[in-house]
């Protein structure tokens, strides 16, 4: 009998390694494959090739990149499941990555947004689209409650990024709270 428990749960750590190995390798493909993807519009648009087209859930938008903390990811349409496993998320109803508006752009603490945990006011945020780059400086970070939406409000017609993750970092299982990282477009 101890024998069969040892083997399943031996079973159950291999199936758990290999589905999160999976899970990984997939999302540094897809991460490769939406950078060539963004290169290749954003030269098409360069050259005054390639219309704007319609936005569908899980399109790649763009890559965001915080300089100083390393991080880079790219940045999808949607806030599915499948989108956050994959890169950050652009969160319907709030404005396009670069445009006027408050952009919202949610990721996963433990996968691509774990290095929010460092950034401070001042930093410096890029959001590369087929429309060209645009910088950002933080104003502010702070936790808020998962139902606080205010966060996401435009301030009038200034263009504005605010990043959301789960909050603590390190906490296993369901975050009760939401990190919010605040931005304004800067004059780079």
């Amino acid at each position: 009998m101890v024998s069969l428990i040892r083997n399943l749960l031996f079973l159950t750590g291999v199936l758990a390694l290999t589905y999160v190995g999976y899970t990984l390798l997939e999302a540094q493909e897809y991460q490769a494959s939406a950078n060539r993807e963004l290169t290749a519009a954003t030269q098409a648009a360069d050259n005054g090739d390639a219309p704007r087209a319609a936005i569908h859930r899980g399109d790649a938008l763009g890559r965001i990149d915080v300089p100083r903390l390393g991080l880079t990811v790219a940045v999808l349409e949607g806030t599915s499941s499948r989108v956050l496993r994959l890169g950050a998320g652009h969160i319907e109803g709030t404005a396009l990555p670069g445009e006027a508006g408050n952009s919202g752009i949610a990721g996963h603490r433990d996968t691509f947004f774990r290095g929010l945990k460092d950034i401070r006011k001042d930093d410096e945020i890029q959001i590369q689209t087929t429309g060209g780059l645009t910088h950002y400086e933080v104003d502010w970070v702070k936790v808020v409650e998962p139902n606080d939406t205010s966060v996401l409000q435009a301030l009038g017609g200034e263009s504005t990024l605010t990043l959301v993750t789960c909050y603590p970092f390190y906490l296993v299982g369901p975050a009760p709270k939401r990190f919010v990282v605040r931005a304004h477009k800067s004059q780079q």
